[in-house]
Formats: C-alpha cells, structure tokens, sequence
C-alpha cells in the first residue's frame, strides 16, 4: 500500500513538471491594459496618408471612346520619377504577363496640405471593344496587382452601373460600408457615377484619402464618373475683400474627364458615351448659363437611346430652403426639349424621386406646385452619413422619400428598358421603377416601389435637430 502510494506521487509529479514544461513553452500573452493605462497616440494624417514607392489611389476613369480605350491615374512618392503602366488582354491562365505592353505615364508634381507626390496617368488605347484586360501600374520594381476590367460594346448590350449621392462625410468610417455594398450588389457595374461634394474639404488631402481607401480596389476596376459639389470648390479672402472659389486642385490631377466641355469648366463639364447610353456632368457650381448652349449643341447631336444627367444641386429640392427655381428656369427648358430620361443629384441630403415631370410649364416647385405627367424622372440621394430633414412642402412632390438614410442606387439599361432600383446601406430594396422607350411618345414608367414604409424622422427628433440648428 505504501509502495502504491509512491506511485501515485511518482505519477502526479511528472504530471505536473509535463504540464509545467509545456505552459512555459507557450508564448508570453499581453496583459489586458488597465483603465489606468493610454491608448497609443493618434497616428497623424501626414503619416497616415503619406505617399510611398508603392502605388495608390488608383482609379479608372475615361477621356475617350468606352470602347477602345481607358485611362489609370495614380499616386506616389517623387522617389518614382518613370512610371508605367503595363496592359494585356485578360485570360483564364497566369500567362497574360507575357504578352503585356507597357506605357508609359505622364508624371506631373502635386502638392497638397500633407505632402508632396507624383500623380501618374496613362491612357490604354488601340482596346478591343467588349474585352476584358488586365493592367498594373508601377515604375519597373514596385507595381500594383493586376487588375481587371472591361470596354464598353460597340453594340447595345445590357449594362448597369451604380449611382451615389453625397458621400463627404466619415468616409473612411461610415460611408465605406454603402461603396462596398453596392458593389457587392453590382459586381460587374460598367461605372459608379458619383453627384458631387465627394469629400467635405476641397483641399484636404486626408479626406481624399479617406475617399479612395473607402472605394479601395473597387476603383481600380470600375470606372468613376464624377461631377463636383460644392464642397469640392475652395475659396479664399481676397485682401480688396472679394473672395476667390476654384474647384479642388485635387480634381484634375487624380481624374482623367473628357475635356469635350465648354471653355473654362474642362474636366467638370463632359459627356461619355457607354454603349446606347449618354451621360452628361453639368456643373452646378458655377457658369451655369456658359453650359446651356454646349448643352443644347450635345443633346442636338446625341443619338443614343437613353440620357442621363448628373450634377450636384437638385432643381427639385428635397431639403428645406434650399428649392433651385433659377437653376430650373435656366436648365429645365433644355432637359424638357430633348426629352432627356433621367436626373440624378445630390446635395440635399436625404433621398426624392419624381414621377415623370411634364415639359410644361406648370413645373414641381418647391412651394407644392404639382406637375402633371411628363417626360424626365429627378432623384436627389445621398450616401454619407451627415443627413438634413425633408422639407414638408416638397414631400408631396416626390413618389418616394426618405430622411436618415443612407442609400446607393443601381441602374440597368437593357435596350429600350431601364430599370431603376435604390437599395438601403444594408442592401434592401426601398425605391424601384422601370422606364421603357415608347416610340414617338414619352416613356412608360411602371413604379415597383416596395411594400415598406418610407423612413421618416421621429417627430421629436426632427423638432429638436431643429432646435439645435442641424440639419
């Protein structure tokens, strides 16, 4: 018994020396900081968004025909003066690389509140239309992935693309979650078209920084279009106390617009063409008379099926005080005589969509005027976090609306049918119609809007944003 008893210890310390051996060979674990303890300083924008060797902000945009071309814009250090871009037809194998032609990238200094970089493009020409390519961007050494995308068609073929309000705001917090949802939504989307004020502060590099990390790869494969808000123009004091406004340096150096547009608003005023569709950015911001003769002179000659217009300030306001009746009485006409299909804005953040708005003169206005039926449907949505309250006259206006959300819309064009649909920060469906082409009549629209309630603002919370002055 005694000798049974000694085994047993035996037994129980060998045990415990194992287990001891093999505690002590684990890694060491960090404390949990105490209450006591600081978090680690706040990394500094100049750090945070600092240039590098390595490839950034890159972003698809288009100069010329969709079909056989695309330019690539990027950022980097001013380490890397010879840049190049390096494109090859996409296929099913890893051996693309070796049919790959690089060009070359023009390179120009820019210098912003942070720091100053190199800003490359390119323009990929001689594409075959209806293909899907791969490229990278570097400077021999260091390159980007490859990415993939696609020329338009040089025949009509379905397509869709992604249309968002105001992002401005918490861009790298809050509005990243509605880019990739949308784009989790519409994966092969030919283009996110964008309606101004994309960041808060025209000049402040670390917003545009937030902007392109919230997009992040997507940009780098779906084409953007942009038209600029008002938050996207600077100004300064004069010292004879006349101010000076001018749109974000940023705008030019990062994206490569058409500069078909009049003189003096390149790059802000243009027009693309993708496949059977035109869309046209006016600028709200500024010249807006300079733009109606161009505008007349491009819908004149266009010839495609559909037209879309995007630009920042809504001539049918949803937001309290801030209806556009000069912008209308300018532009409207114009819209009205080219039966153009559809209108998308921006800046009032909250969420409107007409019915078919009548090219009389008995318009919607934002004193509660109605409009009988028509031929163009107006939307003003929004896709950032900072919301404003709907304004009580304009809510009849509108067939549907919503405050304190945040929204993407996805637009399909299949032939003579387009097909509309807004869909909620977490991907639900809270807006759809659908519009066909009717020869030598105005279009059909068919409303599918969804059995949900529109949103709406409490009553005490809308009273006391008041109140506060918020909106």
């Amino acid at each position: 018994m005694y000798q049974a008893g000694i085994t047993t210890l035996r037994k129980i310390i060998v045990r415990a020396a194992f287990i001891g051996l093999f505690v002590s060979s684990l890694p060491a674990v960090a404390q949990a900081p105490s209450s006591a303890q600081e978090a680690p300083p706040r990394m500094p924008a100049a750090v945070q968004h600092a240039p590098s060797v390595m490839p950034d902000r890159i972003v698809l945009t288009w100069t010329g025909d969709t079909t056989t071309t695309q330019a690539v814009t990027w950022r980097t250090s001013t380490e890397v003066s010879l840049a190049y871009c390096e494109v090859a037809e996409a296929e099913a194998g890893p051996q693309f690389p070796q049919r790959a032609r690089r060009v070359n990238a023009v390179t120009r200094v820019f210098r912003c509140d942070l720091s100053k970089c190199h800003m490359h493009r390119v323009e990929m020409t001689d594409l075959k239309p209806a293909t899907r390519y791969v490229y990278r961007v570097g400077d021999g050494e260091n390159w980007s992935e490859w990415f993939q995308f696609r020329t338009a068609s040089a025949a009509p073929e379905r397509f869709s693309f992604i249309y968002l309000g105001d992002g401005q705001n918490d861009l790298h917090s809050m509005w990243s979650r509605v880019v990739r949802q949308a784009y989790s939504d519409a994966p092969r989307a030919a283009f996110t078209l964008h309606a101004g004020d994309l960041v808060t502060s025209a000049e402040s590099d670390a917003l545009w920084g937030e902007w392109f990390a919230a997009g992040a790869w997507i940009n780098a494969t779906v084409p953007v279009i942009a038209t600029p808000g008002n938050h996207d123009y600077a100004s300064t004091k004069n010292q004879d106390g006349t101010s000076r406004r001018w749109l974000s340096r940023h705008w030019a150096v990062q994206f490569a617009f058409p500069a078909n547009g009049p003189e003096g608003l390149a790059e802000s005023v243009y027009y693309i063409d993708y496949q059977n569709c035109r869309i046209i950015s006016l600028n709200s911001n500024e010249k807006q008379e300079e733009q109606v003769g161009w505008m007349d002179k491009v819908l004149s000659e266009n010839k495609k099926t559909w037209t879309v217009i995007t630009f920042h300030h809504p001539i049918f306001s949803t937001a309290k005080g801030r209806d556009s009746t000069p912008l209308r009485e300018l532009w409207k006409p114009v819209f009205d005589r080219h039966g153009v299909d559809l209108v998308l804005t921006g800046h009032d953040h909250t969420y409107g969509r007409s019915g078919l708005v009548a090219p009389e003169t008995n318009v919607t206005t934002g004193s509660g005027e109605r409009s009988i039926s028509g031929g163009t449907v107006y939307v003003v949505s929004v896709s950032g976090p900072k919301m404003y309250d709907l304004s009580p006259a304009s809510r009849a206006e509108v067939r549907r609306s919503a405050e304190d959300t945040q929204l993407y819309q996805i637009v399909s064009i299949d032939g003579p049918v387009l097909r509309y649909e807004a869909r909620t920060a977490t991907g639900d469906l809270y807006d759809a119609f659908t519009l066909k082409k009717r020869a030598g009549q105005l279009n059909e629209m068919i409303e599918q809007v969804p059995n949900v309630p529109e949103r709406r603002r409490p009553a005490e919370t809308a009273k006391q944003r008041r109140r506060n002055g918020a909106g």
